[in-house]
């Protein structure tokens, strides 16, 4: 199969308006340390468009560039905060209380920035996050003046900044289960939804919504319904912008995304996983209802069955006990702990266990990935590329596929698909891995 032609890619010209759903623990820390980046305080370990390089060609070439260096990547000089949050406190303040940053060493140092980013009302109803109860809302849960209220959010912001693009992130709590509905199947049933206040249509759907009426990329960082409808993927399409979610692929997941992949490659048997998680922060606190984990659930949950692949392979995987648990233990703060018990077996059926505790800091994984989040979503729009970005599927925990298809949710594969993508981008050959080349000559 010919592959599509390689697209032209405008170049990151001008400042890049980044809009963060959400003023929390992930986003105060992103905010934070690309600033420290900017002044040379820190490194920006744990991103792949920092610190990642690309193979090209073949291995005898030895061309290795930084991803940063090979695609046209907005600098990270060249970015814009703006924010939304339902509490009033400024990344300063949220950063200092979130606990994620030591203040002495990381949030003193960029104070100055930190208090310039004071978040926009919100567009907030508690009926999707019942365990949180703060006032700089807008005030109403008419959906359609908060739709209308994010878009001229998204103008002002522009016009104040003067910022040539943006991008906007969500990374704000997870909200309560929805499964997709007859409101969700096309922009006018959606419209109508909006008009008539139907509760299966979400705040983070008006902002998706908002974004892409504006011409704004929108990332999904949480498990929410949000931007996964039918309705607002088409009209992704009709508007050419990028769209990708959904759910940061941080701790826990992204353990399971590396040990499933061997497991499977390696026909090892699979007889259960059991999976828990204590965590303190703001997050933990939400998902400690009922209706809330059940979105984290069932993001979470899906992965090992698209992995292992059991219809195919019933004798390993047919019968695997997969439970998940997230427990809010509020000592513990941003420092999550995810600890995992697997019961594999191997030859002749033998037992073995596997036991993983990782004691990880949410904020820590999740601000990398959100950071390159924005500059791949950047410079999707600038490549063309528009609808679903599958080839983002490596930050997330439910990547958002085409109509049909299954999500691919091994790492590994992820990674080839990333990198795939950004050579044909560049007009590169892909790698395959095949390596004959070095066999066959001569």
């Amino acid at each position: 199969m010919t592959p599509p032609n390689t697209p032209t890619v405008a170049p990151a010209t001008g400042r890049l308006g980044v809009l963060t759903v959400g003023l929390g623990a992930v986003a105060s820390t992103l905010i934070a340390g690309v600033e420290l980046v900017k002044r040379g305080v820190s490194s920006p370990v744990g991103s792949l468009t920092q610190m990642g390089t690309i193979r090209l060609g073949k291995r005898t070439e030895n061309r290795n560039p930084l991803i940063k260096d090979f695609v046209p990547l907005a600098s990270l000089e060249d970015i814009v905060w703006g924010a939304w949050d339902p509490f009033p406190d400024d990344a300063y303040v949220a950063a200092t209380r979130a606990g994620v940053l030591e203040g002495g060493k990381h949030i003193e140092a960029v104070s100055e920035a930190l208090r310039e980013v004071r978040p926009m009302a919100a567009a907030f109803d508690r009926e999707y996050v019942k365990r949180i109860d703060a006032d700089n809302t807008m005030h109403t849960i008419n959906k359609r003046s908060m739709l209308n209220a994010i878009r001229d959010d998204i103008n002002r912001f522009r016009e104040e900044k003067q910022v040539e693009r943006v991008v906007m992130i969500w990374c704000a709590s997870t909200e309560i289960f929805i499964e997709p509905g007859p409101a969700h199947q096309s922009l006018d049933a959606f419209e109508a939804a909006i008009d008539a206040n139907d509760p299966t249509i979400a705040p983070s759907m008006l902002y998706a919504y908002a974004a892409i009426l504006e011409g704004v990329p929108f990332a999904n960082g949480a498990p929410n319904l949000t931007v996964d409808i039918p309705a607002l993927r088409e009209l992704a399409i009709e508007k050419r912008i990028p769209i990708s979610g959904k759910d940061f692929k941080t701790g826990q997941t992204l353990i399971k995304t590396v040990i499933g992949p061997m497991l499977r490659a390696r026909m090892l048997g699979l007889s259960g996983w059991y999976s828990t998680n204590i965590l303190g922060n703001r997050d933990g606190e939400v998902l400690d209802d009922p209706d809330n984990f059940k979105t984290k659930e069932e993001s979470k949950l899906g992965v090992l069955e698209h992995i292992l692949d059991p219809e195919t392979f019933p004798e390993l995987y047919g019968d695997v006990y997969h439970k998940v648990r997230i427990n809010y233990y509020p000592p513990r703060g941003d420092n999550k702990e995810g600890w995992d018990n697997i019961d594999l077996f191997g030859w002749l059926g033998y037992p073995m266990q596997l036991k993983v505790d990782f004691l990880c800091r949410d904020s820590i994984l999740a601000a990398p990935l959100a950071l390159d989040l924005v500059l791949f979503s950047d410079l999707a729009q600038r490549a063309g590329l528009y609808g679903i970005q599958e080839w983002l599927s490596f930050y997330y925990k439910a990547p958002m596929v085409a109509p049909g298809l299954y999500a691919e949710h091994d790492l590994f594969i992820q990674q080839t698909k990333l990198k795939n993508t950004l050579r044909w981008m560049m007009g590169e050959e892909q790698v395959t891995h095949l390596g004959r080349e070095y066999y066959d000559e001569g």
